[in-house]
This record gives C-alpha cells, sequence and structure tokens, in this order.
C-alpha cells in the first residue's frame, strides 16, 4: 500500500531508528521536501551524512543517526505561521525554550523557526525536533 504522507512516514521512521539506537535507517519512498527537511536536520546537527539512491521505484533515503533525536513528528495540517506567532507555537510542541525547532517551508526553502526568525519570515509549519 503505498505512503499517504511521505513526509510522516520520513519522521517515524528516524524516531522508530532512534529508539532502537540504530546506527542508519533506510527510508522509502523519497521527495523533493523529503531531501531539503533532510538537508535541515544535517545542518542543524541532529542526523549525519545521507544519500539518495534512486531506485526506479520511488528511492530510498540511505541515514547516518548521530542517536541525538528525542522525538520528531510531522505536523498536520500544515498550520500557517506568521514571524511573529513562532513563540506560541514552540509552547505547543517543543518541551522547553531553547530545546529543539520547529520544521517550517518559506518562499525561501525549508529552514529551521530559529532562521526564520533571523530572516523575519514566515510560512507553514511541517515538522517538529528534539
Amino acid at each position: 500500500m503505498p505512503a499517504q504522507n511521505i513526509l510522516a512516514n520520513l519522521f517515524v521512521t528516524l524516531y522508530n531508528n532512534e529508539a532502537r539506537r540504530k546506527s542508519n535507517c533506510i527510508i522509502l519512498p523519497t521527495s523533493k521536501l523529503g531531501i531539503e527537511v533532510l538537508k535541515t536536520l544535517q545542518k542543524d546537527g541532529y542526523i549525519g551524512e545521507f544519500e539518495h539512491i534512486d531506485d526506479k521505484r520511488g528511492g530510498k533515503f540511505k541515514i547516518e543517526l548521530l542517536a541525538k533525536i528525542t522525538k520528531c513528528g510531522a505536523i498536520s495540517p500544515r498550520f500557517k505561521v506568521k514571524n511573529t506567532e513562532y513563540n506560541d507555537w514552540e509552547q505547543q510542541y517543543l518541551p522547553a525554550y531553547n530545546r529543539g525547532m520547529l520544521l517550517v517551508t518559506t518562499n525561501q526553502g525549508v529552514m529551521s523557526h530559529h532562521d526564520a526568525v533571523n530572516k523575519g519570515l514566515g510560512g507553514f509549519l511541517i515538522g517538529y525536533v528534539y
């Protein structure tokens, strides 16, 4: 059966493999949004190197895990957020003020909410990780 929400599948697979203390995982299928999310997670140090494998059947991600993810998940529906409203959403999804990040898709690409605040951008919430 095909995956309904590829982004939610990505977060659930990451969380399950981190909880089992695996050193790497394979996620399938892939998407362009998934690549951008993984780049953001890698930039902030939550995951190590990842590789996109195109097998002509939807593709795969092979991801190196660093055991730094306590909890992660997709936010559905994708709520619209202004650049002044991030504190309210932080209180809802994150355990503490400076712990973790919200993933936001903006007109300049996928980024953490910290980067979006610094750039003064709003967007749509797509996930959280801490």
